[in-house]
C-alpha cells in the first residue's frame, strides 16, 4: 500500500513531470559540456580558463541531474509496487508534507539525520 495520505495519480504527475523537465534541461545543456577547443591563437589563456570552468560546472550539474532521474525513476518504481512514501531505514511512513516537498525521498527525516 502506497502512502494513504498521497494522490498516487498526483505524485505519478508531479514526478514525470519533473524528469522531464530534467531530460529537457539536459538536452539544452548538451553544447556547454561539449569539449573547450583550447587553441592560444583563438581565445587568451583567462577565456581558455573560464571556458574550462563553465564546461566543469556544466558537467558537474549534468550529474546531478543524472542522480535526480535515477532518484525519481526509483520513486516511480515504488508506486506499482506499493511501497511509495515507506522509509528504507525503519520501515514506517515519511511525512506527507516531506514527500510533498521532496517527492523523491528515501527515508523520513529521524532516519535522514
Amino acid at each position: 500500500m502506497n502512502h494513504p495520505d498521497l494522490d498516487m495519480a498526483a505524485v505519478t504527475v508531479r514526478l514525470e513531470a519533473m524528469r522531464d523537465d530534467l531530460l529537457e534541461q539536459s538536452a539544452a545543456s548538451r553544447d556547454a559540456r561539449e569539449t573547450v577547443m583550447l587553441d592560444q591563437t583563438a581565445v587568451g589563456r583567462l577565456s581558455r580558463m573560464d571556458a574550462l570552468q563553465g564546461q566543469a560546472m556544466a558537467r558537474a550539474e549534468e550529474k546531478r541531474r543524472q542522480l535526480t532521474l535515477t532518484r525519481i525513476a526509483s520513486a516511480l518504481a515504488r508506486i506499482p509496487r506499493g511501497e511509495y512514501g515507506l522509509c528504507i531505514g525503519c520501515g514506517e511512513w515519511i511525512a506527507a508534507r516531506r514527500l510533498e516537498g521532496a517527492p523523491v525521498a528515501l527515508k523520513c527525516i529521524d532516519c535522514a539525520e
